[in-house]
């Protein structure tokens, strides 16, 4: 599996608009084979961590601005192997270098059916509004306390979606046992998403990846998406053959 995702990844770095399209195009033929979106979806985002730029602060600085330093510009191979797009963040008090895998799966069949990529820096709430999946069959919407706020919650409410999102404790404002009730019943659903990164980390090499820049970022996470997607067809093919073989149904084990 590994081997076959370098492959395509050397093939399609020149191409950085094929993974979205080939993304699609299965996406439809999951549709059509009656894989439809249902019962609802999980958004939640992972930290993908490149190889660790070692820059002066003043380089930084000049990044930060979209800037590029003089020497870089007169020395085009330095600059080739210089990741301008990868960005640091801070995480449970832990600095992480390089990109977000945004992704919005759905709780029936567990197949991402949207994604989105950006660097590390970006907060998991800006990119709710691209992650929504309008073909969902249901319209509730699971993801963890990163994505609450009154308005994002109004928003949902005002587009027609039912949030099950974990609502968080604010400084002074502890959580009372009923909220901390609600959100543990909701991680009942919401955690299945962390099996579709858990599966790209023992199967697909890990989260980390090892090209440069944005449109890398975008061509590696866009095959692992996809990859995952062609594992989880797999999946319930052989769910579907069993249950012709043996005459009834199995329990699906949804995203895991």
């Amino acid at each position: 599996m590994c081997l076959l995702i370098h492959l395509c990844q050397r093939f399609l770095s020149r191409i950085k608009l094929l993974p979205e399209a080939l993304f699609e195009q299965f996406s439809h033929y999951l549709s059509a084979e009656g894989y439809q979106a249902q019962c609802g979806q999980i958004i939640d985002a992972t930290l993908v961590p490149v190889p660790k730029q070692h820059n002066r602060r003043i380089v930084y600085a000049q990044l930060k601005r979209c800037e590029l330093p003089d020497d870089w510009k007169a020395l085009p191979n330095k600059f080739a192997q210089k990741d301008v797009d990868a960005r640091w963040t801070k995480k449970n008090g832990v600095s992480h270098y390089g990109y977000k895998n945004h992704i919005s799966t759905d709780v029936g069949y567990g197949f991402i059916r949207c994604y989105a990529i950006t660097d590390a820096s970006v907060h998991d709430s800006r990119v709710l509004g691209a992650l929504l999946d309008a073909d969902n069959t249901d319209d509730d919407i699971w993801a963890d306390s990163a994505y609450f706020s009154k308005a994002v919650q109004s928003a949902l409410y005002w587009m027609g979606f039912i949030s099950h999102i974990h609502e968080r404790a604010y400084r002074n404002r502890p959580l009372s046992e009923t909220q901390k009730a609600n959100n543990t019943e909701r991680s009942r659903t919401r955690a299945k998403v962390e099996h579709v990164f858990g599966t790209m980390v023992t199967s697909m090499g890990g989260k980390a990846i090892n090209s440069i820049g944005m449109a890398g970022a975008k061509v590696n996470l866009g095959l692992k998406n996809l990859t995952f997607n062609l594992q989880r067809y797999v999946f319930w093919q052989k769910q579907e053959l069993l249950e012709a073989v043996h005459g009834c149904p199995h329990e699906a084990n949804p995203i895991g």
